[in-house]
């Protein structure tokens, strides 16, 4: 996942949904299977660390299979359990110092800074990997208390080698603006999982949309 700071394209981080029992290690297989994704981030609320390690382990899985970082949202102990990529944490999710200390130098550590500069800066200076932006659109996958303006992208990617994320609502329709804002990746959920044609299809869409940016 650090690639986006050595490559001039946006790339795609997908989240789970909620759920991710039943068929759904059939439907990120399509998903990884259709194009470029650079990381999948595990999100499961309340689970027992068990419960959550049972369904993650095929998934993470899938995931070594197509190359993709398997990240952890907010749980540095699950994360460390299953000896993941990395680790996403939020706001009062922890500290970045102290899941560095747990999880190692190589880990991945991404902090949400909703729209806020100044969470991001220091985000950055308490080590992370990368910052996440949003929410930037409408999204039914959690309660929208920050709406971000595409400006802190840019803004970001003038003055920091940190890679930036976008996330919230993020669909193939509105994709594109956060892309040429200066988004390194696009945290996508509900944009794949619920897209009409399927994961795979949306996928394949999202890569045209990436492959077609403009170098920079």
């Amino acid at each position: 996942m650090t690639t986006a700071t050595t490559a001039s394209t946006c790339q795609l981080y997908l989240i789970s949904p909620l759920d991710v029992g039943g068929d759904f290690p059939v439907r990120l297989e399509d998903a990884l299977a259709a194009g470029p994704v650079a990381a999948f981030q595990f999100r499961v609320k309340g689970l027992d660390q068990h419960e959550a390690a049972r369904l993650a382990e095929p998934l993470q899985a899938i995931c070594a299979t197509h190359e993709v970082a398997f990240i952890v949202n907010d749980d540095v102990a699950l994360a460390k359990r299953l000896k993941a990529d990395g680790v996403h944490l939020g706001q009062g999710d922890g500290d970045p110092k102290e899941a560095r200390r747990q999880l190692g130098p190589g880990a991945q550590i991404g902090v949400t800074c909703h729209n806020s500069r100044h969470l991001a800066m220091e985000a950055g200076e308490a080590g992370a990997d990368y910052v996440a932006f949003g929410a930037f659109f409408p999204t039914t996958t959690k309660a929208v208390e920050h709406r971000a303006d595409p400006e802190i992208l840019t803004w970001w990617q003038g003055l920091f080698e940190l890679p930036c994320v976008a996330i919230g609502g993020i669909t193939v329709d509105n994709a594109k603006k956060l892309v040429e804002a200066g988004a390194d990746f696009l945290a996508v959920s509900g944009g794949v999982w619920a897209y009409r044609d399927g994961p795979g299809a949306a996928v394949r869409a999202f890569a045209e949309i990436l492959e077609n940016q403009p170098a920079g």
